[in-house]
């Protein structure tokens, strides 16, 4: 059974952060980590988003302007040493170049110049978890409204690097750091994600969350579809289905997906399923969160994305929606209906656009969902 850092891949607004409030419950055995990643992707010297691009202001009060992928990394190395597993939650995209370009590897982890044509060999300091390290959719902005962020009128991002590619690795992280986790992904569908997305880049939830544009590159389900890819095609997940009975070699990982709505329906058969895949010993007292003290590490962990996470600081356990919360397929003018009565026209057609454009990867990722 594996024993690496665990770590959820996910995209926005997938109820990640209630799924990582089940396992912040066992600090026991596990040292969590939220959403590490983002400070590198939007804010450090190596950022590949353009959101803040052109708001200094932002980057600096940011507290993390001067993070790179590789201190990122020191920093899960240094929560590693506390001896407990690590449990890493984070959005897969940050990994990886919006609008599908080319991944270079980052300078900071080893990336070499491509100028040279000489590639990168993952080389870089200290350990992980005790373990040596060695947009498809084509929009650019969708709803700019005046404030400072977005992509309109931008200049670029410090992506691309002058570094050299690893074939087929669709992240700026070396095959070889990958390698050190045991990888797990949760989905939603995105009709379901991207109004909630949407919804926390405009008035006025936009002037708590600092998101002032919707993005649709941000969606998350290109990346997350190729990163999943990757690793199994390099071994690093699967070829076992998690629930699977095929016996699991030494050091292989099943393939362990989970869709937000089936643990919503069932939270106690999926978490217990879940960590069944990742050697955890399941405990009903996981969906359980409702002392001063849980409430209090969940505020620490989630400040820093203000706005994003308030339903899962405010909750207290996870418990199955009832019958008539459940999710339900609607026809596709009454979704669109909907999205234009609480978003008007504009924000109807951009949250269809964006849902259409993801639907393909989505679906593709759920058929090897859990099933309990």
């Amino acid at each position: 059974m594996s024993t690496k850092p665990i770590f959820v891949a996910t995209h926005p607004r997938a109820c990640s952060t209630a799924f990582e409030r089940v396992f912040m419950t066992r600090r026991d055995i596990l040292t969590c980590v939220h959403e590490p990643f983002g400070d590198a992707f939007y804010f450090g010297p190596e950022r590949l988003s353009a959101r803040y691009e052109n708001d200094e202001k932002a980057r600096e009060e940011s507290g993390f302007k001067d993070s790179t992928y590789k201190t990122i990394f020191e920093r899960i190395e240094r929560e590693g040493k506390e001896g407990k597993r690590l449990f890493i939650k984070d959005i897969t995209h940050y990994l990886s170049p919006p609008d599908g370009k080319l991944a270079t590897i980052a300078p900071s982890l080893g990336g070499k110049s491509a100028k040279k044509g000489v590639g990168t060999n993952g080389e870089t300091n200290g350990a992980v978890g005790g373990v040596s390290e060695n947009g498809v959719n084509g929009h650019s902005n969708g709803a700019a409204n005046g404030h400072a962020n977005g992509t309109n009128g931008k200049t670029k991002a410090p992506y691309p690097y002058d570094t050299a590619p690893e074939p087929g690795n669709p992240t700026v992280v070396p095959a070889e750091i990958l390698k050190q986790f045991h990888f797990t992904f949760l989905i939603r569908h995105p009709r379901y994600s991207i109004p909630s997305y949407y919804r926390c880049t405009i008035p006025p939830l936009d002037k708590v969350t600092g998101f002032h544009d919707f993005m649709p590159s941000e969606a998350g389900y290109d990346e997350l579809r190729r990163v999943f890819d990757f690793l199994k095609a390099e071994n690093q997940v699967g070829p076992t289905l998690a629930g699977g009975e095929k016996i699991i070699k030494e050091g292989e990982v099943t393939i362990t997906v989970i869709d937000a709505d089936d643990l919503l329906d069932d939270p106690e058969g999926i978490i217990s399923a879940y960590c069944k895949e990742v050697g955890i010993e399941y405990s009903p007292k996981m969906l359980i969160w409702d002392t001063e003290e849980d409430h209090e590490r969940a505020r620490e962990a989630f400040e820093k994305w203000t706005g994003f996470h308030d339903d899962a600081i405010k909750s207290n356990s996870l418990k199955p929606r009832s019958a008539a919360h459940k999710k339900k397929d609607k026809p596709v003018d009454l979704e669109n209906e909907e999205w234009k009565q609480k978003y008007g026209e504009t924000g109807q057609k951009i949250i269809r656009e964006t849902v259409d454009a993801n639907l393909a990867d989505y679906e593709y990722l759920e058929s090897f969902a859990i099933k309990v």
